[in-house]
């Protein structure tokens, strides 16, 4: 590489609990006091940059640290970071395998650093692009190394009402808790495998009595609260799996590695029948890691505005109030939730049985309204899902863009437009409309809109760490495509047959 990497701390050790890790987190710091009425700030101003020329200790995770020390002083990256990766190029001129080791902390530290955390609709448009071009720019690097990582702690997701795919898991976390391993892994199954009788937890402790203390069950509250205690995931199904890693871990994202056990294989690229020796590779000599875009969206909720505020007209009016003039002492919007999605977004009409009225804006410009079933907003990654099927464009995962595409819009030149992940997406509500929105993201969560409420999107500083087999990164996407859509597949035509001029042809 052509910069001195970096290396983040010492190589961690340790047992279960009291054994916790930082990962795949970023701390930022905006001091700034400028807010628009709906609360999101778009001013550009150099004074409200946060300074992480010495970044927070309490992150252990190789992406991020990386991250805050591109946003800092370089005089300070090494002394600061302690590195994050040690590369050095051998006599061939070749990298040598990159090694990234994390330190232990508290809970109380992690705990300290998700209440600092600022959401992405409060940083000002330079601070949005820094970050955005930061994470793409640790992408390409990751695209050229191999990550030999310290696994102590390992995370089985198994497909969600699948019950022929609990035997696959059973027979993973017995490998994995075999005294015959090198290191003495803690395995977490998910909790309704505990008195699952196909999955005989009893079984596997009186086999292996060592695995007592090591075999672990894991819920959605400990995946979304104490993500840190986890170095690796490990997936047993589909693309919908993957998916359900990505909802379940909704800031930090260990690296996941996915067994193909489903129908679709855009995310899965390992094949199960070889898990032993996949896995043992993986530990031993480290993985070839590709950061999927992430979205982060918060759900913006319309707030009552005092008696006497409205003016002469007497009618609130979306548009005016999130690209309007700025006012400090009215905020007209309040947060709600915040969601990390892998796929897409989708604001629909829901029940309703008339079509939906979308106000679409990009930063402070107003894009247009919509009238339409809804609107897709989708990741590169989510290219090939609900994007696809309602006629948006194909993207390859590496794009840096966001991808909008109407659901069944009433007017035919409403067509389908990539933006750089750079923008901050509002969807809104009008409040003149006759009808609620409804948004869902990633297929999971189903939240009403009433008029007035709004969802931005914008790009993650938690991307999705995907494991990829060595050897396949420039043809791996287009082999997909082709494979499981058929992409471009059709019968070739027949050459012409050459005309013999002597037999009179013509």
């Amino acid at each position: 590489m052509d910069e001195e990497p970096y290396r983040d701390g010492p190589s961690r050790g340790g047992t279960e609990d009291s054994d916790t890790h930082n990962q795949l987190e970023v701390v930022l710091y905006p001091e700034c006091s400028h807010r628009r009425k709906s609360s999101l700030v778009m001013a550009d101003d150099p004074m409200t940059r946060p300074d992480l020329s010495h970044p927070d200790q309490t992150t252990a995770c190789f992406v991020h640290s990386l991250i805050a020390g591109e946003w800092g002083d370089p005089k300070h990256k090494i002394k600061e970071l302690e590195g994050v990766l040690r590369g050095s190029k051998g006599e061939d001129g070749e990298e040598d395998e990159e090694e990234a080791m994390g330190d232990g902390e508290s809970d109380s530290h992690a705990s300290t650093a998700e209440k600092a955390m600022v959401q992405s609709r409060h940083l000002t448009k330079k601070q949005l692009s820094d970050m955005a071009w930061n994470v793409r720019k640790l992408s390409k690097k990751l695209d050229s190394i191999k990550l030999r990582l310290t696994v102590k702690t390992v995370f089985l997701v198994t497909k969600a009402g699948d019950q022929s795919v609990i035997g696959s898991t059973r027979e993973v976390a017995r490998w994995l808790l075999s005294k015959e391993r090198a290191t003495l892994y803690n395995v977490y199954v998910e909790k309704r495998l505990e008195t699952d009788p196909e999955f005989g937890a009893a079984q596997i402790l009186e086999e292996e009595p060592s695995a007592k203390s090591r075999l672990k069950y894991w819920d959605h509250e400990l995946a979304a609260e104490r993500a840190h205690l986890f170095d690796f995931v490990v997936t047993l199904g589909g693309d919908g799996t993957v998916l359900f890693t990505s909802w379940l871990f909704q800031h930090v994202v260990p690296p996941v590695l996915s067994f193909s056990l489903g129908s679709l294989g855009f995310l899965t690229k390992f094949d199960f029948n070889d898990y032993q020796k996949t896995l043992t590779t993986a530990f031993r000599d480290g993985v070839s890691v590709n950061l999927r875009l992430r979205f982060e969206c918060t759900i913006m909720r319309s707030k009552p505005l005092p008696e006497g505020s409205l003016g002469a007209g007497g009618k609130r009016d979306l548009v005016e109030e999130l690209i309007g003039e700025e006012c400090v002492d009215t905020l007209t919007h309040r947060p709600d939730k915040v969601l990390q999605i892998l796929n897409d977004v989708v604001l629909d009409r829901g029940p309703n049985p008339t079509m939906s009225s979308i106000e679409l804006f990009g930063d402070d410009e107003h894009f247009t309204t919509l009238l339409a079933d809804g609107v897709c907003i989708a990741t590169p990654t989510g290219s090939t899902a609900y994007n696809l099927a309602a006629g948006g464009s194909l993207s390859h995962p590496d794009n840096p863009v966001i991808l909008v595409t109407a659901i069944c819009a009433h007017t035919l030149s409403f067509r389908p437009i990539i933006l750089p992940d750079t923008i901050v997406l509002r969807m809104g509500v009008p409040y003149d409309a006759r009808t609620s929105s409804w948004a869902s993201f990633d297929g999971r969560e189903r939240i009403e809109l009433h008029p007035g409420d709004y969802v931005t999107v914008s790009a993650s500083r938690y991307p999705f760490a995907n494991v990829l087999p060595r050897g396949r990164r420039g043809d791996d996407w287009v082999h997909s495509i082709s494979k499981t859509l058929n992409w471009n597949s059709r019968q070739r035509p027949k050459s012409l047959e050459p005309v013999d001029e002597e037999k009179g042809g013509k």
